[in-house]
């Protein structure tokens, strides 16, 4: 009889449940979005009913005249949730976007104290990080802070609500702030400046952490979070490969067999388990600033694939239009949560084309300057392929602008659902199935020569934009 394994990947948009063989082979999915609210500026929350009954329904559609072999998570990192000893909410999901911790992170992380917490974390003093939103939560919010029994992400709740358990994998706290990357434990300096205590977080757990369902039966496995699993699902986690996704947001990961640890608190480090960490920079302007694109500015209902078929169009450089996309402040490598875009270069040639065009290109402009701090080497750099994935790894054209800017060969798995076929691949060494050794291969891009000139002298260009106009 067939056997199916289940990956369920909680993202900051939607909710997808991916139901494969043991192939990798992508059987069924079902999806389900739900909102990001902003009731507040600087604020970005989610509901966290709304996002377990949207699990709770993705489970329920894609185990109809299903019996999976097990059920293993992957979700976005950085959500913070206060919660009462009953496991009800006191506060919203506060969300990796969330800026609202602005003014405390930048004093923090300009000080020792902040930069001595890096370096025994791996994590950059910034609003995305649970620590910062918690010291947030101390001063701004002190009933609540002293009311909540325990502060645990999205996954956690979850997890609480389908086994009863209070649990975090290894990877998802590694991205918290919280945890020593060295030791792989709850850092008490930083409790210490929280004013909280071990017990009101989550057990630090592996990703092969397994449990009953307590309403039904399902075998549930922990997983981890989205992008360490990402890299795990593209084969990513080997010597010579780079992990490159873009979602909402978007990041560069690299494997590593030791913590890394940046002298200029410019990049994360994660845990995934035994020796096996990434280092890596995240960005918040993925594929979120396309949609903005359309929405607000195009204000248009052609759907991406007709965009990108303008940008097509247009020669690579987009005739001198620059974006710098930071719309959402940025994290890696800036790290400034104040940060805003620019269009620069706009001359009356530019057409809405150029500005697609642009926008492609500006993106990935910022994913290269983190990939130029993991991998300083330019030879090493362009001996090491790119692993994509993300909802971009469906176009072509975007695929072929990444190999041009990066001047990387770049791999596309055949599934491109990563974070969910990692969390199966977890599922598989958790439970003694023997995992299948390569990822399936789909398409490959090469780098065009031709337009390597072109980008080079864009990238500087990109490069010196934000420091001439950050004070301004």
């Amino acid at each position: 009889m067939e056997q199916f394994y289940i990956g369920i990947d909680i993202g900051t948009t939607a909710t997808k449940a991916v139901c494969f063989d043991k192939t990798g082979k992508v059987i069924r999915e079902f999806s389900l979005s739900y909102p990001l609210y902003h009731p507040e500026v600087n604020w970005s929350i989610q509901k966290p009913n709304e996002i377990v009954a949207a699990v709770l329904k993705c489970i329920q559609q894609i185990t109809k005249e299903i019996q999976p072999e097990f059920i293993s998570f992957s979700s976005a990192m950085q959500s913070i949730i206060a919660i009462d000893n009953a496991g009800n909410p006191l506060t919203d999901a506060i969300i990796w976007a969330d800026n609202r911790a602005h003014s405390l992170a930048e004093a923090l992380k300009e000080s020792e104290q902040g930069k001595n917490f890096y370096q025994k974390t791996g994590i950059p003093i910034h609003t995305f990080s649970p620590m910062t939103k918690i010291a947030w939560l101390k001063e701004h919010d002190a009933t609540t802070f002293l009311k909540a029994f325990k502060f645990i992400s999205l996954k956690e709740y979850i997890w609480h609500h389908l086994t009863g358990e209070y649990v975090i994998d290894s990877s998802m706290a590694s991205g918290t702030g919280l945890m020593n990357i060295h030791a792989l434990q709850w850092e008490t300096e930083i409790l210490d400046y929280l004013k909280i205590d071990e017990s009101q977080l989550s057990t630090i757990v592996s990703p092969m952490h397994q449990s009953k369902g307590l309403s039904d039966g399902f075998q549930y496995i922990l997983g981890g979070g989205d992008g360490v699993l990402a890299n795990l699902g593209t084969g990513a986690m080997e010597a010579g490969r780079m992990a490159l996704s873009i979602g909402t947001s978007g990041a560069v990961r690299l494997p590593s067999d030791t913590p890394f640890i940046d002298s200029q608190m410019r990049t994360q480090c994660y845990h995934l388990m035994d020796n096996q960490y990434l280092k890596l920079g995240a960005v918040n302007n993925g594929a979120i600033v396309l949609q903005w694109l359309k929405e607000s500015i195009l204000k248009t209902d052609e759907s991406f694939e007709e965009l990108f078929e303008q940008a097509k169009t247009i020669p690579a450089g987009s005739e001198g239009l620059l974006f710098v996309p930071y719309l959402l402040g940025e994290r890696a490598p800036i790290w400034d949560a104040s940060a805003q875009g620019t269009l620069l270069g706009i001359r009356i040639i530019h057409t809405q084309a150029h500005l697609i065009r642009a926008t492609l290109e500006g993106i990935l402009f910022g994913l290269l300057s983190i990939t130029e701090i993991l991998l300083p080497d330019f030879e090493k750099r362009h001996q090491t392929s790119i692993m994509a994935s993300g909802g971009f790894g469906k176009s072509d054209l975007w695929l072929q602008i990444v190999a041009d800017i990066f001047q990387m060969k770049v791999i596309v798995a055949e599934t491109i659902e990563a974070s969910a076929w990692g969390a199966v691949l977890i599922g598989f060494k958790a439970t003694g199935i023997s995992v299948p050794k390569e990822s399936k291969i789909g398409k490959i891009f090469l780098p065009n020569k031709d337009s390597k000139e072109i980008y080079e002298q864009g990238f500087e260009k990109f490069k010196r934009v934000y420091p001439l106009l950050k004070d301004i």
